[in-house]
């Protein structure tokens, strides 16, 4: 079995069906189905940022409905329905604030899918069906980090095969708790404080005292924040280079290859290591591709960058104009 791993999409749905198209993926009039030995997998982030978020929302799910794909929950997907939830403590507020920021990330689903409409109801209800990680007997698939810990403190929460729930939402959205902690690693990855006074500006505008650091790499709390980091260059060069990272209570506790996606890389794909790799290279930029990685059920490692397929869409618009 090869499965076609396929990175953030972000409602961009020209970009899936040309990289389906590229997979050898045919539409029967109901999906694309896959060609025979292949299935797909959609590593998180469907929605926000582009301008077709039903046609990417409704390719996806006809495939997850055909049972020809699976899927895991990306941070957008999650911060839709807490977008969506009123606060049972504050019913005036949501579980995910309605300010600039937060409304901003969400107005390009939102224009598509108007919020409190039938249609919002419907792709929320949908969104729920969407577990946050999956575990095969030859790899482990997660949006941002995989984290047993973490795991392991939401598993309580989850359904038996790892959805949310209303009541899992709710759990996750109240800050400085271990749900709402373990959500985070999970779903964006591990994160460590800048140094004191210390704020960068993130690609949206945003301020953030913390920052990403790639988990993927060996001896974490032995290296530099800066050596670490996960960040734009213009953001880690506010960072002075010999601070050290501290207390990253963080280790891959798994022999199986681990596909993520969230981290916005850039280039030639190939592998963040020898057992980590990312599919995610920024499609929802101009400069970015949706990237597919195609795992070999028969024998899964060594991962290669190789196996890395990416629909070059500028490339085949100039060839057909």
């Amino acid at each position: 079995m090869i499965i076609d791993i396929i990175g953030d999409i972000h409602g961009y749905a020209d970009k899936l069906v040309g990289l389906l198209t590229e997979l050898g993926y045919t539409h029967d009039g109901e999906c694309f189905v896959p060609p025979a030995g292949h299935r797909a997998l959609f590593i998180g982030d469907l929605i926000d940022r582009g301008s077709q978020q039903i046609a990417t929302l409704e390719i996806v799910f006809a495939m997850l409905d055909a049972d020809v794909a699976d899927a895991v929950m990306g941070n957008h997907e999650y911060n839709a329905l807490a977008f969506a939830t009123s606060d049972p403590e504050q019913p005036t507020q949501y579980l995910r604030s309605h300010d600039d920021a937060h409304t901003r990330q969400h107005e390009a689903f939102l224009a598509e899918v108007p919020f409190g409409s039938e249609a919002h109801r419907y792709w929320l209800n949908r969104l729920y069906e969407i577990p946050l990680w999956l575990e095969t007997d030859d790899a482990c698939f997660v949006h941002a980090c995989w984290d047993v810990d973490s795991m392991a403190v939401l598993k309580p929460f989850l359904t038996s095969d790892n959805c949310l729930t209303p009541r899992a939402l709710k759990a996750t959205s109240r800050e400085f708790t271990p749900p709402f902690d373990a959500l985070e690693r999970v779903l964006k990855g591990v994160e460590v404080p800048l140094p004191d006074g210390l704020v960068m500006i993130d690609k949206e505008g945003t301020e953030r005292k913390r920052v990403r650091v790639r988990w993927w790499l060996d001896d974490l709390n032995t290296r530099t924040i800066y050596e670490i980091a996960r960040a734009p260059s213009s953001a880690l060069a506010q960072i002075p280079p010999h601070v050290l990272a501290e207390n990253i209570d963080f280790a891959l506790d798994t022999d199986k290859p681990v596909f993520i996606g969230h981290y916005w890389l850039t280039g030639a794909p190939e592998p963040l290591s020898a057992q980590v790799a990312c599919t995610d290279y920024s499609a929802a930029a101009d400069n970015g591709y949706l990237t597919c990685y195609q795992l070999d059920t028969t024998k899964p490692l060594p991962l290669t960058a190789d196996n890395f397929i990416q629909h070059h869409h500028d490339k085949s618009s100039k060839s057909n104009s």
